[in-house]
């Protein structure tokens, strides 16, 4: 981001004739049109209404009420108490200690219960387990089975010291009957050691952006230090399901494959229900310790949504069932709630900038602006410009200066770059002997 700007400022950016924001109105009610032509003269509407104030609704400062915002002001209600009863319509009951939903294309939590909680994840570990093998091995990589390894408590392949099997059928293992043994074999195998699997797990978690998950085991087992949040598991999750390979595998009703220097035949089966459970469903991963409970993360694509569920601690024994009722319940709330929404390039108006002590005085500004995202039918968005009100020379084109702030409501959902659209020289002792010049012969 350029470095010499001073005076930097936040504004809203003008959309559709200069309104004082650009907002996305979801809602054809038609008195949101004739809001609309009454713009000109908006009138401030935060606080509850009296009978002669309900009469004439038109439109605050911060954009248009929406249908059900406009029913309960004129109920009475404010705007923040109408999200307070909104909110309320919208809880889910869960057995879940910690658990999300996520929009799976854009990483917004659509709704968490404990998500930020730093938690025990088991056997879901071993998506990342299974991401990392894909990314850093070869399918075709011979794989030996140490004795630590081969040590490993239940579930397991049974794999015998020295053993040798293709890492492609070692993932069916992994992520079909989530086999303790095999998730060692094939961190030693890629990372030279457990610990050293285990470093480019936690590398990859921080490349996406999770602060609060730390692996220490390929396999998910209980150990100190081993934890992540539901909020960063559905974003571990959202990265996986976006790789082909990982979908084959996970998806898979079975796999048949044989030990290399024996021929000795093994058989997996998909113990992943939930993928009849949902039309759509995707995946993804199960797991239970005695610290973690019962876990599972999901995953459906459905009408070009998809959605990321994890429920964490869902249950104890004999209450393994649960982890299904309570990811079918984020599921169907996601489903019914939230649909998909394209805006591309909406006629966004971006200032020009000041460039000072430049051979031109102002410069233009731009953003590729590529949104795809799930919103309620009571969520509107907005976007505000967050650049600087100069710039000094020189300036280079394609520079980024700023950043356009994309929210929810009042949450912000992510930012995207500002760029000039051109280049602006320094001016200098001949720029202006030149200016003078071509002024004494005009």
């Amino acid at each position: 981001m350029h470095k010499d700007y001073k005076n930097h400022y936040s504004k809203t950016l003008p959309y559709l004739q200069e309104r004082k924001t650009i907002g996305v109105n979801q809602s054809k009610d038609p008195e949101m049109k004739q809001n609309k032509q009454n713009e000109g003269n908006p009138s401030t509407m935060l606080a509850p209404l009296n009978s002669d104030e309900r009469k004439e609704i038109t439109k605050d400062q911060q954009g248009i009420f929406k249908q059900e915002e406009l029913e309960k002001v004129k109920q009475g209600l404010s705007s923040k108490e109408a999200k307070s009863t909104e909110d309320k319509k919208n809880e889910i009951r869960l057995a879940a200690v910690s658990a999300a939903l996520l929009d799976g294309d854009s990483n917004r939590v659509l709704y968490e219960k404990n998500g930020y909680n730093e938690v025990a994840m088991a056997s879901t570990t071993k998506i990342m387990t299974c991401i990392i093998a894909l990314e850093q091995g070869n399918l075709d990589d011979v794989v030996t089975a140490s004795k630590n390894a081969a040590k490993m408590p239940d579930v397991q392949l049974n794999m015998i010291t020295g053993e040798q099997f293709y890492l492609r059928d070692l993932l069916y293992s992994l992520m079909l009957e989530s086999h303790n043994d095999t998730a060692v074999a094939i961190a030693e195998h890629i990372g030279g050691s457990v610990e050293g699997f285990a470093e480019l797990m936690n590398a990859k978690a921080k490349e996406l952006g999770c602060e609060h998950t730390n692996f220490v085991t390929p396999n998910g087992l209980d150990a100190d230090g081993h934890y992540t949040t539901a909020v960063e598991l559905g974003k571990i999750a959202a990265y996986a399901i976006k790789n082909e390979k990982f979908i084959a595998i996970t998806n898979a009703a079975n796999h048949q494959f044989k030990e290399i220097k024996t021929g000795k035949t093994y058989s997996v089966v998909n113990k992943n229900r939930f993928l009849y459970m949902m039309d759509g469903a995707i995946g993804v991963k199960t797991g239970f310790t005695n610290n973690a409970g019962y876990c599972f993360v999901g995953a459906v694509k459905r009408d070009n949504r998809t959605f990321i569920s994890v429920v964490l601690g869902s249950g104890w024994p004999p209450h393994k069932t649960y982890k299904w009722k309570d990811t079918t319940s984020l599921m169907n709330c996601g489903l019914s709630n939230y649909t998909k929404k394209q805006q591309i390039d909406k006629k966004v108006a971006f200032p020009e900038i000041e460039v000072e002590k430049g051979k031109t005085r102002y410069i233009g500004i731009n953003a590729d602006i590529k949104l795809d995202i799930l919103l309620r039918n009571d969520e509107s968005l907005t976007m505000k410009l967050a650049v600087p009100e100069s710039l000094r020379a020189p300036v280079m084109q394609g520079e980024q200066i700023g950043v356009l702030n994309v929210y929810i409501n009042d949450d912000k959902l992510t930012a995207i770059p500002v760029y000039t659209t051109e280049g602006v020289e320094k001016t200098g002792f001949k720029y202006f002997l030149k200016k003078i010049v071509e002024g004494y012969f005009d």
